[in-house]
């Protein structure tokens, strides 16, 4: 099963795939929009899901519903119960925490080689596509609309992660977040910290295009090192979607 999740993610990567306009299939199109429901919390922890019902609201057959689910669950964001259906498994403390310190790893290596490789004229596109994926999350902060904040922070991170050029590195960035996502969007709907959020990535791309590579390394840190703290505070609040 992870075999085949990381064939998914590779395809979602490979030249003429979504970043290259590459035409997705209708399980790739229900394995998005499930896994989007399962990470804004539009489908808490431990709600249940069922094929035929999934099938029959999105107007689909249970094909692609099948597939979406048996992605979603190699990646351990649902788990099926024989016979009587499909459960958004509840966020693991040890997961999260996991994954915080890979990603800490990760991003980290990747933004140090954004900053020492960034040329102002190479990286004029790159530039103004994180110059709009700005004003588009500022846009969604003033609009209240949360799900789509939460994606251009996600589009933030991996464009300037691009600029490193390491696709496996995306690949795998791409595959492990989904559990610490949960974590940072509930933080999100709780505390509303958008102001500070944008405030951040505006320094964040300062000191990338400013080619200080420990300026972007203490930033980032920062940025993205406070997950202890929020992950006590929100299992305390939110009992109900934790588990060990």
């Amino acid at each position: 099963m992870r075999h085949e999740t990381m064939r998914h993610m590779k395809s979602r990567l490979a030249p003429g795939g979504p970043a290259g306009h590459r035409r997705l299939t209708l399980g790739d199109q229900m394995y998005e929009r499930l896994r989007e429901k399962i990470v804004t919390l539009e489908w808490p922890p431990g709600q249940m899901i069922y094929e035929n019902e999934l099938s029959e609201r999105l107007g689909v057959s249970r094909t692609p519903v099948r597939e979406a689910i048996r992605l979603l669950a190699s990646e351990q964001l649902v788990e099926v119960l024989p016979q009587r259906g499909t459960r958004v498994t509840l966020i693991s403390l040890r997961k999260v925490k996991e994954v915080q310190f890979i990603r800490e790893q990760l991003e980290t290596g990747a933004f140090r080689e954004a900053a020492r490789l960034w040329d102002k004229e190479r990286h004029k596109p790159v530039r103004d596509e994180l110059e709009a994926c700005l004003l588009a999350q500022a846009r969604a902060a003033e609009d209240g609309d949360l799900p789509a904040f939460f994606r251009h922070d996600e589009a933030f991170h991996r464009l300037i992660m691009g600029v490193a050029g390491n696709e496996t590195l995306l690949m795998l960035v791409d595959q492990m977040r989904a559990h610490l996502n949960r974590v940072r969007f509930l933080s999100l709907t709780d505390d509303r910290d958008e102001a500070r959020i944008l405030r951040e990535h505006g320094a964040l791309l300062k000191a990338v295009e400013s080619g200080d590579e420990e300026r972007t390394v203490r930033l980032l840190a920062s940025h993205i090192g406070k997950m202890g703290d929020v992950l006590r505070r929100l299992a305390s609040r939110h009992p109900d979607y934790f588990c060990p």
